[in-house]
């Protein structure tokens, strides 16, 4: 990362720190929820942006971290703030295992067998043999740990200052990823699976990988989720969830991690925007965006914004 955009990005995440002591708590709450939908979108870009495959899945990781808090909470009383490497770590376990079955599979069937795993994930949350642990169809309560006395802060305030904090960190590891050797075997295979291949690249193996990186990602929002709304139940974790983490994929931009963070306040406001303007159109301007953006905007939001600073900086000044 060069200097000057190392500089940007620093100053960007000051800048939206700063906001948790000039909005009211109820906005620090949207901005919460806002990061917690970039950190999912991030996890998108690295499995379909960077190793080029597609996944319905994702929800269920989401929901997998969320009832990892939730269930750890009840049964064991760890602290919401160890639940959240605990979350991570088993969606990671989790992702790698289902990224092992879909490795092998074209793009079609890759979406086929997510979609499977989508749709049975709620069901499995209200089996009878577990809903024990689960809370079947009731869900389960969990509260989240309160700011420190002496930080002097709301929680809410808090924890938006620790999403900021792991959003910051999760895009510094995706970019270090990106660029090691690891990274770049990954663009390899996305790019030509057979060269990969004979260039000796364990395709299965780093695919894998890849599901599993991004199924953390997907189940530490989950967890933040949890811990935010209190509350986790199986109905929340369905096809309707993946289908927003796509949305927010394709209108930041699935090439760009910057494009999360632009993804994951877009799904937070603009719903927002479009009931202000009309509550009755606010379906038809969603999804008139939505088809605009895809259409204008095939690398979404931040692959406009790369290709209007690239030009800026190689243009010449007229003689």
């Amino acid at each position: 990362m060069r200097r000057a955009t190392l500089i940007l990005v620093s100053v960007a995440f000051l800048a939206a720190a700063a906001l948790a002591f000039a909005v009211p708590g109820f906005t620090v709450f949207r901005l919460i929820q806002a990061t917690i939908w970039s950190i999912a979108v991030l996890g998108m870009v690295m499995l379909c942006g960077v190793s080029g495959q597609f996944s319905f899945a994702h929800a269920a990781f989401y929901g997998l971290g969320a009832y990892t808090a939730a269930i750890l909470a009840n049964h064991t009383g760890l602290s919401g703030y160890l639940s959240l490497p605990v979350a991570a770590g088993v969606c990671y376990v989790a992702g790698r295992a289902f990224g092992r079955v879909t490795a092998s599979q074209g793009i079609w069937n890759q979406a086929l067998i997510s979609y499977a795993l989508v749709i049975a994930f709620p069901q499995l949350l209200r089996w009878r043999p577990i809903e024990k642990l689960t809370g079947g169809t009731q869900g389960l309560y969990l509260d989240p740990p309160e700011a420190p006395d002496w930080i002097g802060l709301s929680t809410d305030r808090w924890w938006y200052l620790i999403c900021l904090a792991l959003l910051a960190g999760g895009l510094a590891l995706a970019r270090n990823l990106i660029d090691s050797r690891s990274g770049r075997a990954l663009r390899a295979v996305r790019d030509n699976e057979l060269a990969a291949y004979a260039q000796g690249i364990d395709v299965a193996r780093y695919r894998a990988t890849a599901y599993g990186i991004s199924a953390a990602y997907a189940g530490l929002a989950g967890c933040l989720a949890a811990l935010m709304y209190t509350y986790v139940g199986p109905t929340s974790y369905g096809f309707g969830l993946s289908l927003q983490l796509l949305i927010g994929l394709v209108v930041g931009g699935m090439g760009s991690l910057g494009g999360a963070v632009i993804g994951g306040v877009f799904l937070q406001f603009f719903p927002d925007i479009a009931a202000i303007i009309g509550k009755r159109m606010s379906a038809i301007l969603y999804a008139g965006t939505l088809i605009a953006v895809i259409v204008a905007m095939p690398n979404g939001v931040a692959g406009l914004i790369q290709s209007v600073w690239t030009r800026l900086r190689t243009r010449r000044p007229s003689r």
